[in-house]
């Protein structure tokens, strides 16, 4: 069984928060455990917003209960009656995470029978002391990128293999494979994903993150594969342009990795648009049909090629030759 950092956290934070309650000698200190459990989030800019999303619906909690019960008595029925004019104003507020804190103040208040001025202040030291343990211990944050580094690693393996099947579909009609790579593929930018959402709240002062990119670019290029495979499927067997192209999935396949050296193979895919025009026009329907869905094809490649090449500054090395030398 695995224990997570936030159950770590709740177990460090709302200890230390009950005894500093009791330290002050606050009555009802087991809310202000409560309070800091209710404000443990997932990261360091979710906890930010939920303290001030909390701290301020206690305050216009405090506020309600306090001329409710003070006015109009302490019983159920006044009790649910403001709780039907308070829950909607923490919506127009833009606060209803802090409805269920709230609430452990407004219990807190009825249950005295008379708001006194102490007690009120008690309630908003507890608010202090909950909220404000939550907040210190939500600092800490484990750090993502061991686990993001693992995932593009598995992706580029999943995506090898996919170019590589396309290849051996091309060159054998092998139909063994039964896809897995494609529905993994997902799963992996599905969860790298949310890591990434949370990794950036984490790190509120910074604007990009070194992952971000690279996901999205990889989440297109997957939409791209799944746009060949039918293609590839109806290539002929035996023509010299698709043997070509098989070729070419398995030099793509060689080269998944997180550099960019797309400009080279965009190169050699030109090439292959030209020898590809180069062919006698199709004479019948078959024939049309064979060459627009390699020509389809070869513009896919050339997609999810550009797709790489706009994702970050290009890996190779350009030299320009004069007639002096190499610089």
């Amino acid at each position: 069984m695995k224990i997570g950092y936030r159950t770590i956290k709740t177990a460090i934070g709302t200890p230390i928060a009950v005894l500093l309650a009791q330290f002050f000698g606050i009555s009802n200190f087991i809310s202000a455990g409560i309070l800091t459990i209710l404000s443990i989030q997932p990261s360091r800019k979710r906890s930010v917003l939920s303290a001030w999303h909390r701290f301020l619906a206690c305050v216009v909690a405090s506020i309600y209960s306090f001329f409710f019960f003070e006015f109009i008595g302490y019983n159920p029925i006044v009790l649910g009656v403001m709780l039907i004019l308070f829950i909607p104003t923490t919506v127009w507020l833009n606060v209803t995470p802090g409805i269920a804190t709230s609430s452990v103040i407004t219990l807190n208040l009825y249950s005295t029978g008379s708001i006194t001025m102490s007690f009120l202040l008690e309630q908003y030291l507890v608010i202090v002391i909950g909220l404000g343990v939550g907040l210190l211990v939500n600092l800490y944050m484990p750090s993502f990128d061991k686990e993001l580094k693992e995932k593009q690693e598995k992706l580029e393996h999943c995506f090898q293999v996919i170019l590589q099947e396309i290849a051996l579909y091309i060159k054998d009609q092998n139909t063994d494979w039964d896809g897995k790579e494609i529905a993994k593929s997902e799963e992996l930018l599905d969860k790298a994903s949310n890591l990434v959402v949370l990794d950036r709240e984490n790190h509120m002062l910074r604007s990009k993150h070194p992952y971000y990119d690279y996901f999205i670019m990889r989440s297109k290029q997957l939409e791209l594969l799944r746009k060949m495979l039918p293609l590839v499927s109806k290539l002929p067997k035996t023509d010299k342009i698709s043997l070509q192209i098989a070729t070419f999935f398995e030099k793509l396949a060689d080269v998944v990795h997180p550099g960019n050296t797309a400009a080279l193979y965009l190169e050699e895919l030109d090439e292959l648009k030209k020898e590809f025009n180069q062919f006698e026009l199709p004479k019948t329907r078959d024939e049309f049909e064979t060459r627009a869905n390699m020509f389809r094809l070869l513009i896919e490649i050339e997609n999810y090629l550009l797709i790489k090449k706009r994702y970050k500054k290009s890996d190779i090395v350009k030299k320009n030759t004069k007639k002096t030398g190499t610089t």
